[in-house]
């Protein structure tokens, strides 16, 4: 049986919505439009996503797919903390910066006002599960009596939150700003030089 991950039309309806909802907001995106845009029946549409915030949760949940797969990876198959961390911020600035990306969170934050259950919606669906993941990754790191992670929260916050900065909102405030290659990979190469040794204290 065809898992959703790799169905044709369960792809073709999250791309379709995904579409629909950088196009016309999430108000102004009915089931009736996505289903047209994927080209899908309704009651195909419906019974893949029985709700328009299922679908949205879904398409944010796609868009930072790559990044959680990364994170498992790391995890479980090396042992090289720096390159792992490497590997995640790679990840991480590739959906951050992507135009999808950034229309999506450009959305939530101008329909929240009238429909507030969209933030929790969005951060349940992204970056809650992103941060929960490299969480519990540090927390492996100090039960493997390797690293003196104080807090394990604190520390996967802050370093997401160094790959955002002011880049993150000069691009949201731009539809045509983006960092190139080589920005992405210097900024990286900073935050991980910066971090290595500034947050993570290896045991003696």
């Amino acid at each position: 049986m065809t898992s959703e991950s790799t169905d044709p039309k369960h792809l073709a309806i999250l791309n379709g919505a995904t579409r629909m909802f950088l196009a016309h907001g999430y108000r102004n995106a009915s089931m009736e439009k996505i289903a047209q845009a994927a080209p899908v029946s309704k009651a195909t549409l419906y019974n893949h996503f029985d709700s328009k915030e299922a679908l949205l949760a879904a398409v944010i949940s796609n868009l930072c797919g790559s990044l959680l797969q990364t994170m498992t990876q790391v995890t479980i198959e090396s042992d090289d903390v720096e390159n792992n961390l490497n590997k995640i911020a790679i990840s991480a600035m590739d959906l951050i910066y992507a135009e999808d990306a950034l229309a999506i969170y450009r959305l939530v934050v101008a329909e929240s006002p009238d429909f507030p259950e969209l933030g929790q919606l969005f951060y349940q669906s992204g970056p809650q599960t992103v941060l929960t993941q490299l969480e519990d990754y540090f927390r492996h790191l100090n039960a493997e009596g390797h690293f003196n992670i104080i807090d394990p929260v604190f520390a996967a916050d802050a370093f997401f939150s160094m790959l955002k900065g002011d880049l993150h909102l000069r691009c949201l405030l731009s539809k045509t700003l983006r960092p190139s290659a080589n920005e992405k990979k210097r900024l990286i190469s900073q935050v991980i030089h910066f971090y290595m040794r500034g947050m993570l204290h290896a045991k003696a």
